[in-house]
């Protein structure tokens, strides 16, 4: 028999729960509501208002608010906490991919079980949304928060230079574009190149590259149907095809940047393919000498239709040992109800995963302040997070390898890595039946 992949995580991480879990473990009443959030500087900050606010008025169920622990990621260190049944009541910074795991090792309540759950996501969330965080029982685990769309980020200054005139919104438009940096930029020191993404062989590196021009080609396709591969199609093998060329050519370096400077800081390259958390990283860098701004990923030549992308979705969950479920979910109400979702947006530049936030008139002055937010926001409707397919690390991981292989050194080519992928996939999804 296949061992699940949930048991295999927990058996590789046994130790580092040990670890976590002797450091961090904390003692709560049967009245507190424990509430871990993001140990990012602005999200303690939301976090922290948002604990005040309720704690204020809710006496009988006061919240406890404490950042994730420090661990290699959060991803483990939630693990360790499954393991030692030391969770929190509720994590406001669950990655979609995850949950279908937890939800199958029955330790997440099924929110749809809570009075006024679903009333409240109809009323947020447009109808594919919450298709998209429905897990394969038909119960929903997981509360949709916030997106961070990734488009495509372009240095207007360098484009205008280089006599680029338009921001390039397909295949052929954007090696052309490359092409004529590459003319212009041959004798360049350090040498520059049109754009970048992460060629690390790791499976999230391929959420950004790889993922999103995958959906942006599909119309938002799925990775995984009914446990089986269903990206071997035209799309794949398009956005495969491209990225190839994009080495192939040398638009693209091959060097792992994470050891230098930020390329895009530096000017040596023109785009890449990043979220809104730019925005506030760049404006705060003194004397920048370069403008930029956003456009949606390239798409092939014939595509017909909205341009989708990835979400880089965070999520919010209840675990099951939580002694008031229906107290923490009105909690999490207050975090993503009109004013919570203006919060978010005011301390975090993230946006919320809310239908009609470009237009709804509550949210007009923030856009009107934060004009560059805007294009985000009117993206929201056409953004897709993760399958719901407990293997979904493992697939990516298995995309990854063929990526470096076709991708990044030609050695096969896009049809051939493709179809392996496939194969390899379909290979373990039928083993963790």
């Amino acid at each position: 028999m296949a061992c699940n992949p949930f048991i295999k995580k927990i058996r590789s991480h046994i130790f580092l729960s040990l670890v976590i879990i002797s450091c961090t473990h904390h003692t709560n009443n049967n009245k507190e509501i424990l509430f871990w959030c993001s140990n990012n500087k602005d999200e303690i900050t939301l976090a922290t208002n948002a604990t005040k606010a309720w704690n204020i008025l809710q006496t009988r169920s006061p919240v406890h608010m404490q950042p994730i622990p420090e661990g290699q990621s959060s991803e483990e260190v939630i693990l360790a906490a499954v393991v030692g049944k030391t969770t929190p009541d509720i994590y406001a910074n669950m990655w979609q991919g995850s949950v279908e795991m937890y939800a199958r090792a029955n330790v997440l309540i099924p929110l749809d079980t809570l009075k006024g759950f679903m009333d409240f996501m109809y009323e947020r969330c447009d109808s594919n949304v919450i298709k998209e965080i429905t897990s394969s029982d038909g119960h929903i685990y997981q509360v949709p928060w916030k997106a961070n769309p990734i488009m495509t980020i372009y240095n207007k200054s360098l484009f205008a230079e280089n006599n680029i005139a338009d921001v390039p919104k397909t295949y052929s438009a954007y090696s052309k574009a490359a092409q004529i940096f590459k003319n212009n930029n041959k004798n360049s020191e350090p040498i520059k190149h049109f754009g970048y993404t992460a060629v690390k062989v790791i499976w999230y590196e391929r959420l950004f590259n790889f993922y999103t021009l995958y959906l942006a080609a599909s119309n938002g396709a799925p990775l995984v149907i009914n446990n089986k591969a269903a990206f071997n199609n035209k799309y794949a093998i398009e956005v495969f095809r491209f990225l190839q060329s994009l080495y192939s050519n040398e638009y693209f370096s091959r060097e792992n940047s994470a050891a230098s400077s930020d390329p895009f800081v530096t000017q040596t390259i023109a785009t890449e393919w990043t979220g809104p958390w730019e925005i506030s990283y760049l404006n705060r860098i003194p004397n920048r000498h370069f403008d930029f701004d956003y456009s949606v990923p390239p798409v092939p030549d014939d595509h017909v239709g909205p341009v989708y992308t990835y979400a880089d979705p965070k999520n919010m969950v209840i675990f099951n040992t939580c002694k008031q479920p229906q107290a923490a979910w009105e909690f999490i109400k207050t975090m993503i109800d009109k004013n919570g979702d203006m919060q978010l947006l005011q301390i975090s530049g993230q946006l919320p995963r809310r239908k009609n936030l470009d237009t709804d008139p509550f949210y007009k002055s923030f856009f009107e302040k934060n004009p560059m937010l805007l294009p985000f926001a009117k993206q929201i409707p056409f953004v897709k997070g993760i399958d719901n397919c407990e293997s979904i690390v493992e697939v990516l991981d298995i995309i990854s390898q063929e990526y470096e292989a076709s991708v990044v050194y030609g050695k096969k080519t896009p049809e051939k890595a493709i179809e392996d992928a496939e194969k390899a996939v379909n290979v373990l999804l039928a083993a963790n039946k």
